[in-house]
């Protein structure tokens, strides 16, 4: 047995006698999970809660799957690309692994150099989630998966009880709904969707091509360590950072660094009122014909272009390589806790967080 499946079979052992001690519910072996509306379906996993497939016609009625990913979850056990999974308790970055809450300082566990990157090494996409709901047809289908997430896991307080609902719905729309509920300490919550796009099918080369329009005026001006260090937040207008008005994504991309590469890494401020629904992204494959549109309520938007995808083995014997994919990751300010001159993402014992997503897919 290699590696990989060997850890996979003790996780699932372990979620399974914690299942049964917590009283929880549901499946929580690892499997693979579909939702089918026609010639639209989407797969999923518990691994993760993570998104794995998501399969449309383009033009000409030809099918492709449009997200980059791996053939099987023992693949994702090892995966350090983040291909599809939610991420959290606090997605993006931490700097220095810690933060100060309530007068005491919380030190988490570093897995990206000094920093804290997507919740810890083993954050919610190296969890098993629970299914807690699963409608694979019908006019709505849907999934519904579960975490109880221990007080101390990773280092951060409370325990904390999250959902992720994947529903399709007619025409061609993935809504993606993350809600999570502090129990008994105030903790912070900054949950995402860390799925990889290429509206021509995964593995049909770069996404340098695509149209991208972005409904942001606005940037979050991040340091070498792809962090808030400033706390400052800049006009996008006469920058490479400017998608206001639809621009190939490989138009100004040589003259942007995403940390210490070549590439889009950058956060957007989303116009509008945060916690509303509105407008995100639009995004368009020109020669498929594939477009989407992307909805939320959250206050920011991580635009990915994979700056650091190199000779990465994906599905059905593809090979993944620089710009392969784009992710759209809503989330709330990058390193809230650490910047009080930013929208809070603290939850108090018995509030809820709230994170819709909606994409609108069309040929």
């Amino acid at each position: 047995m290699a590696r990989s499946q060997l850890l996979l079979a003790l996780l699932c052992l372990a979620a399974s006698l914690g299942a049964q001690a917590a009283g929880t519910g549901g499946r929580k072996m690892v499997g693979v999970y579909e939702l089918r509306m026609g010639d639209f379906s989407v797969k999923v996993t518990n691994w993760g809660a993570r998104l794995m497939s998501l399969v449309l016609p383009d033009s000409k009625g030809n099918l492709a799957d449009v997200v980059l990913g791996k053939d099987t979850i023992a693949e994702y056990v090892n995966d350090t690309s983040y291909f599809g999974p939610i991420t959290g308790r606090v997605g993006q970055r931490i700097s220095r692994g810690r933060f100060v809450l309530d007068g005491k300082v919380y030190h988490l566990e570093r897995n990206d150099g000094r920093n804290t990157l997507h919740g810890g090494g083993r954050g919610f996409h190296k969890v098993i989630w629970t299914v807690k709901e699963y409608m694979p047809d019908g006019d709505s289908p849907y999934i519904t998966f579960y975490y109880r997430s221990f007080d101390g896991e990773q280092g951060f307080p409370g325990n904390l009880d999250v959902y992720v609902t994947y529903r399709l719905s007619a025409p061609y729309t993935l809504g993606v709904h993350m809600n999570a509920t502090a129990l008994d300490r105030a903790t912070p919550v900054n949950l995402l969707l860390h799925t990889y796009w290429n509206l021509g099918g995964h593995g049909s080369g770069d996404v340098l091509g695509h149209t991208l329009g972005l409904f942001a005026s606005r940037y979050t001006v991040l340091d070498v360590d792809l962090l808030p260090s400033s706390g400052r937040v800049a006009p996008v207008a006469g920058t490479p950072f400017d998608f206001r008005a639809p621009t190939a994504i490989g138009a100004r991309i040589r003259q942007v660094t995403g940390g210490k590469v070549v590439g889009y890494d950058a956060n957007y401020v989303i116009d509008g009122e945060q916690e509303r629904m509105r407008p995100v992204a639009q995004v368009q494959d020109g020669v498929s014909g594939r477009a989407v549109e992307l909805w939320a309520n959250q206050a920011t938007v991580q635009l990915y272009t994979g700056n650091w995808l190199n000779n990465t083995k994906g599905k059905d014997g593809k090979v993944y390589n620089q710009y392969a994919g784009f992710t759209l990751e809503t989330m709330g300010y990058v390193d809230a806790m650490n910047h009080p001159e930013f929208p809070s993402q603290t939850l108090l014992p018995g509030q809820e967080y709230k994170h819709d997503m909606v994409l609108k897919f069309s040929f």
